[in-house]
């Protein structure tokens, strides 16, 4: 039996909520990107960051990269390879940005920007074995993010 309340009483507590209630829950909910977006939108900028601070190492250190210690012959010259890190990093950087704050077109450029990553990295695996995994697996589970949770926001 439902009673009025006495003024001056508060208002009673229903068990559903009202339709301004759901929409002032909903609008709240939708400027927050659920928790894998953002995940993969932080991974992505870290990510980028990583590829940032590795073309830098590769424009600074570009005769660092040898074979058999400091006397070996130089693989090859990998400034130019550092600069393709260097903008790569920090387009995926400014990609996780526009992802954390759910813009339509950063998911397109996030899956293309990891796919593109991941298989680039393979190029100086032989060199840097152990970052170079580190960095692909961090871009697979970026992907995973990105793809997995696809339908979910807006």
């Amino acid at each position: 039996m439902a009673s009025t309340p006495h003024p001056g009483s508060p208002t009673p507590l229903t068990a559903t909520p009202s339709a301004a209630e759901r929409r002032a829950s909903a609008a709240r909910t939708s400027d927050v990107p659920n928790g894998w977006i953002l995940f993969a939108a932080v991974t992505l900028f870290m990510s980028g960051g990583l590829t940032i601070l590795f073309g830098l190492a590769a424009l600074l250190n570009d005769k660092v990269v040898q074979v058999g210690g400091t006397g070996g012959p130089v693989v090859w010259d990998i400034t130019a390879w550092g600069w393709v890190l260097l903008i790569g990093g920090i387009v995926m950087s400014l990609t996780g940005i526009a992802l954390a704050l759910q813009m339509t077109v950063a998911r397109w450029l996030a899956v293309g920007f990891v796919l593109l990553h991941a298989i680039l990295m393979f190029a100086v695996a032989s060199e840097f074995p152990v970052f170079a995994v580190l960095v692909i697996a961090l871009d697979v589970v970026v992907l995973f993010q990105l793809t997995a949770q696809w339908g979910r926001t807006r």
